[in-house]
């Protein structure tokens, strides 16, 4: 695997900046969520129904914002859309981790409504950092920070929180999010290409581009995080099932190593892949994890599994940015990332259901099949619609 692409990518200052707060910015996203479960139970008292509430009004919350604030970005610019994430964010969070449950409820959610939206304002950035040739590059790279922030911000928030307490650790945690911000603010990075129309306000209609190629995509990109998180899911089960939770790290640290070094190899590529070949790739290499019966392969099957994970992501991503005009990007990486949401808020559910009812291993087996289902259909409907315009060339 050559490295050179990776060289230049982060030899470009704007995109190394973009890449570095994307990582900083989204270790407070994805730390706040166990830790906000923890701080209800173990602080407020309450039980783990009741945390799983404000988890999911957050998650809720978090996926109702995508699209409408990414089509402000789209509008009105980058500081319009972060100056009141900062200052909502920062007045809600000084407040939410020392109330009580009620108050903590409404605070987060409406905390969750105006996060900073990183994940839109990441992926725009870099695209217009870089040159076309580099784009696969560099979602890669981010795709790999957003692994990064994956893995560690829950074990960073877990462990300062039993150290010095969930609500200390909440409030710290939501203040270095406050302050990247900030710095997001200041540094102002250009969401589109210079030759996107930046600078100004261009009204494309929804309908020009939300149509069955982009709506495709974002199907494909909740199958992804369904297959993820329903497989997740169902393999802590199965570690409870065999008295080795304990061993949940080893797990999760197979699969993180897996992704990163599958996001990286396909970033080198000199040409992408299908996002709907890579998700079917996805379910079938997650698919053998059914038939685990012990930590140690779970592990080794989930390094497997890793190895397309990040590309998936990437793929799809970058298939978004290419049917869809750069300025109405924001509100497509909005819905994009929403779609994900979705598809990991719907997983645990289903899988929970499933496991209930038939065990881990069929849950393992049903949430592959459905991500087969969804990528299938997906390619069927990209053949149709080629042929569609080869027989009108034609024609014509």
């Amino acid at each position: 695997m050559s490295i050179t692409p990776y060289r230049s990518v982060l030899a470009n200052q704007a995109a190394r900046r973009v890449l570095l707060l994307g990582i900083l910015l989204r270790i407070p996203i994805f730390g706040t969520g166990v830790l906000l479960m923890l701080h209800v139970v173990e602080q407020l008292g309450r039980s783990w129904g009741e945390a799983g509430l404000v988890s999911a009004v957050v998650t809720l919350a978090i996926a109702v914002s995508g699209p409408w604030r990414g089509r402000l970005l789209d509008r009105h610019g980058l500081r319009k859309v972060v100056l009141p994430s900062i200052l909502i964010n920062g007045s809600c969070w000084a407040v939410a981790p020392f109330v009580g449950y009620w108050p903590l409820l409404i605070l987060a959610g409406v905390a969750g409504l105006f996060v900073v939206p990183i994940f839109s304002i990441a992926r725009q950035s870099v695209i217009a950092a870089v040159p076309m040739h580099e784009r696969r590059t560099a979602l890669s790279v981010d795709g790999v920070g957003v692994e990064l922030a994956y893995m560690s911000g829950p074990a960073v928030a877990v462990w300062a929180g039993s150290q010095w307490g969930t609500a200390p650790t909440l409030f710290v945690l939501q203040m270095l999010g406050v302050l990247g911000g900030i710095v997001l603010w200041i540094l102002d990075p250009r969401l589109r290409e210079e030759t996107a129309g930046a600078g100004e306000v261009i009204d494309v209609p929804r309908s020009a581009w939300f149509r069955p190629a982009f709506i495709g995509l974002c199907l494909a990109a909740a199958a992804s995080t369904l297959v993820l998180v329903g497989s997740e899911v169902s393999v802590v089960a199965g570690l409870r099932e065999w008295g080795q939770s304990g061993s949940l790290g080893l797990v999760f640290a197979g699969w993180g190593i897996g992704s990163i070094v599958g996001g990286l190899v396909y970033g080198a590529l000199s040409r992408g892949l299908s996002p709907y070949l890579l998700l079917s790739g996805l379910a079938l290499v997650t698919l053998p994890m059914a038939l685990a019966d012990s930590a140690v392969t779970v592990a080794a099957l989930a390094l497997l599994a890793g190895l397309l994970c990040a590309p998936t992501i990437t793929a799809s991503v970058e298939a978004v940015s290419r049917v869809v005009p750069a300025v109405a990007r924001g509100e497509a990486m909005g819905w994009h990332g929403s779609c994900m949401t979705a598809g990991s808020a719907m997983a645990a559910p289903l899988a929970g259901l499933v496991i209930d009812s038939r065990g881990h291993q069929s849950a393992i087996v049903l949430v592959c099949l459905a991500g087969l289902l969804i990528a299938c259909v997906g390619a069927a409907s990209v053949l149709v619609v080629r042929r569609r315009r080869s027989q009108v060339a034609l024609a014509a």
